[in-house]
């Protein structure tokens, strides 16, 4: 019995060997698939603790982000409706030119027409000094809008005819010379004209004109405070003005054309008429009212 139970352990064992060499021969070689995921799992696991990687900061687009207007940056957009509520029964026409972007940043009623009033001097001291007249009465016409010196000017340098050379010379498409010629105040004009004659004005003509209108005097020579609309609106921002009114039948005409901001930045014209009814207090409290509208 003892001999044959080694004989039967030596065959087992042998056997066993066999079935391992069998096994090892002609089985499949792959690892198990969880061990490999395991394994690439804590080595990216190490890897990421050993020097770990900063959360990225999403971008943020100009759409989620929005420029802030600047301060002293008028608005771009004003609701015409808005500023024919703020004129009452009157009318009203304004544009803001950026002289920065070459734009006009605001636009309403731009071509209608208005008698000038005095805003017609600008026209008046372009055609004096262009023909070698006397600076210092032009800058007093200018500041103090004196009547006088302004009929003055109109009878020795032309009349009406001030009004047509000067109007081909800049292309101004909405201005007409007076129908009476010896009213120079009955000028027709626009906001848009009114524009491009302070364009011309701050790239052409004589410093001495944009020097008498930064020197505008609250009171004109008349008495009429001329300080309604932009002087009133500006709140620090630095201007030059002029001004224009007129009475009475059938309406009253007041306008307030100048530059507002450094570097005269922003032309700015509000033209408006306003019934006979609405005294010069109230029509300058409505204009200087849309001018801050225009501002911001």
């Amino acid at each position: 019995m003892r001999k044959l139970s080694g004989i039967f352990l030596v065959g087992l064992c042998v056997g066993a060997i066999g079935a391992v060499a069998i096994t090892i021969g002609h089985g499949p070689a792959q690892p198990p698939k969880a061990i490999a995921v395991t394994e690439a799992l804590t080595t990216m696991s190490e890897s990421a603790s050993a020097t770990p990687e900063p959360t990225p900061t999403p971008s943020t687009t100009p759409k989620e982000t929005p420029k802030e207007t600047p301060k002293d940056e008028p608005p771009s957009k004003v609701d015409a409706a808005e500023l024919d509520r703020l004129v009452g029964s009157g009318e009203v026409s304004a544009v803001v030119f950026d002289r920065q972007r070459g734009a006009a940043i605001v636009s309403v009623h731009a071509d209608r027409a208005y008698t000038s009033a005095s805003l017609v001097k600008l026209l008046i001291a372009l055609a004096v000094l262009d023909r070698g007249g006397p600076v210092a009465d032009v800058q007093r016409m200018l500041s103090r809008s004196d009547d006088d010196l302004a009929s003055r000017f109109w009878s020795a340098y032309g009349g009406p005819a001030i009004v047509t050379g000067w109007a081909k010379k800049i292309g101004l498409t909405g201005t007409r010379a007076p129908a009476d010629p010896g009213r120079w105040g009955d000028t027709r004009i626009t906001a848009k004209d009114v524009v491009k004659i302070y364009q011309y004005v701050l790239a052409h003509a004589p410093g001495s004109i944009m020097a008498a209108l930064r020197a505008a005097t609250e009171r004109g020579s008349d008495g009429f405070r001329q300080y309604f609309g932009i002087p009133d609106a500006a709140h620090g921002r630095p201007w030059a003005v002029k001004q224009g009114w007129s009475c009475c039948m059938p309406t009253r005409m007041l306008h307030t054309s100048g530059v507002v901001g450094d570097d005269s930045r922003y032309i700015v014209v509000v033209l408006s008429e306003h019934p006979a009814s609405t005294d010069y207090a109230t029509a300058s409290k409505r204009v200087t009212a849309v001018v801050s509208a225009l501002l911001g």
